[in-house]
């Protein structure tokens, strides 16, 4: 007899788990936890402290080693990221100075590299005693920056036709007035922004001055002493004194008679050569280089002791600087180490910029930017293959017209044509002043006979040192001097 048991069913089926990701998740913390989580943090100072004194010889020693390591002379990477764009970051105008048809005649950035100031006046055009202008600044750091309303607005009665921030007092602004005095004004001061002037004596410029320095003093250090230029043919050096007057310390003037200048287009006598713009070098103090009105620049020394034969009221024997003559609108000294020191920029009328040395009278190297007048030309703070020109004309890459601009040129791309030309106003608006930002070198300010300040980024190709790159302008200087 057989037996048989129910049939067992049985199936065969796929399981699959589910897949898993890690996925961060973000919440806000609360007072709380924050609270409980700064408590927590404790710090023993006194410990921290020995370590770092332990430790302190041993780092600075590597760090020291690390610096004067040549391991990587010559490496250059073979990659580029940089980004060569150059974009416009602010358009300031006071709508006041505009409609009076005032032009920006300088710029200058204060100490902390934060805020922009500029003066507003006529360049070539002003009356001495009814001509009001202002000085405007912004801190393009405040949030709310309203581009059409400055932070500070000074009234001046008198074109502005120069100005400059204390090295290390950001409140502190220094102008040169079409009326050949000097003003130092206080932003911080809301009522009465003057704390010193010169006044209008027998040591007062009698042309404009169209630049001015804050300058060391060497005998006190907690002051600085002022310098300013002018078409009179003057170099002052004034002091601060008392009752907020400014007086002459020392001064020296540039006369046609002084044969070391090499103006053979002037009479001998007792003709002033009138300065434009000066620059002083960065490895010598005394000395420095001037542009003047009869299209030359001159290498100058504070150290002269030959006095001027100029027939004058002044405070003070004025003493003739002039050691070199160079064949200006515009000079802007190296800023690098001593190899490349003796190199200079300058720019004039003739629409060309000039690389000059200080060591020989001829330009190393020129070339034609503008067929109108250069106004500016200033080297880069960081780069040494890099600096800048402003003129009165530059080709648009869009519409192909001709209107005021800022040239970059990168000798490390070309000698000649400049990297980038930025279109500053449209029509026939001059670009008549630009600074670069040394604490924030990625900005550039330039101002234009509209009246209007843009502030400029720059790309990374502008700022980032390049590997031997001061070697490079060395090597660039010597094969154009041979």
């Amino acid at each position: 007899k057989s037996c048989q048991t129910e049939k067992i069913s049985t199936a065969e089926t796929a399981v699959q788990s589910h897949t898993s990701r890690d996925a961060g998740v973000q919440t806000d913390q609360s007072k709380d936890a924050v609270q409980d989580f700064q408590q927590e943090v404790q710090v023993d100072y006194t410990s921290l402290l020995s370590f770092l004194q332990r430790v302190e010889d041993g780092v600075v020693k590597e760090l020291n080693k690390n610096w004067k390591s040549r391991a990587f002379d010559g490496f250059e990477v073979n990659w580029r990221d940089q980004n060569e764009t150059v974009l416009c970051l602010h358009t300031l105008s006071y709508p006041e100075a505009q409609d009076q048809n005032l032009q920006v005649t300088s710029i200058s950035w204060n100490a902390t590299g934060s805020v922009v100031a500029c003066s507003y006046g006529r360049l070539g055009a002003g009356d001495w005693s009814t001509e009001k202008s202002y000085v405007c600044t912004w801190n393009l750091d405040r949030r709310g920056l309203n581009p059409q309303r400055p932070d500070v607005v000074v009234d001046v009665p008198s074109s502005v036709m120069c100005l400059a921030f204390h090295p290390s007092q950001p409140s502190l602004i220094a102008g040169g007035l079409f009326s050949g005095e000097l003003v130092v004004w206080d932003t911080g001061r809301t009522e009465d922004p003057v704390i010193w002037r010169t006044g209008m004596t027998d040591d007062t410029h009698t042309d404009p001055v169209y630049q001015v320095n804050w300058l060391p003093d060497a005998k006190h250090r907690n002051h600085a002493q002022l310098l300013s230029v002018s078409t009179d043919g003057k170099i002052l050096v004034w002091r601060e004194d008392r009752d907020g007057r400014l007086a002459l310390a020392k001064g020296f003037a540039m006369l046609a008679q002084q044969r070391c200048l090499f103006f053979s287009q002037f009479a001998w006598g007792e003709a002033a050569v009138g300065v434009t713009s000066l620059s002083f070098s960065h490895f010598d103090p005394h000395v420095f280089v001037v542009g003047v009105e009869g299209g030359y620049s001159l290498k100058c020394s504070t150290a002269a002791e030959t006095l001027a034969l100029h027939r004058t009221g002044s405070s003070v024997p004025l003493r003739a600087p002039a050691e070199l003559g160079f064949s200006v609108y515009s000079v802007s000294c190296s800023p690098f180490h001593r190899q490349v020191l003796n190199l200079f920029l300058s720019c004039g009328t003739d629409g060309q910029v000039h690389l000059h040395s200080m060591l020989q009278a001829q330009p190393l190297v020129s070339f034609q930017l503008s067929k109108k007048y250069l106004f500016c030309v200033r080297w880069s703070p960081v780069r040494p293959l890099v600096f800048a020109a402003a003129s009165g004309e530059g080709k648009c890459n869009k519409c192909f017209c001709f209107t005021g601009a800022v040239h970059l040129f990168d000798f490390e791309k070309s000698l000649q044509k400049p990297a980038v030309s930025i279109k500053q106003a449209a029509g026939e608006s001059p670009v008549y002043c630009f600074e670069f930002n040394v604490k924030q070198p990625q900005l550039l300010a330039a101002g234009d006979a509209a009246g209007t300040v843009k502030v400029w980024q720059l790309s990374s190709d502008f700022t980032e040192q390049g590997p031997r790159e001061i070697n490079h302008l060395e090597q660039l200087a010597s094969e154009i001097t041979d």
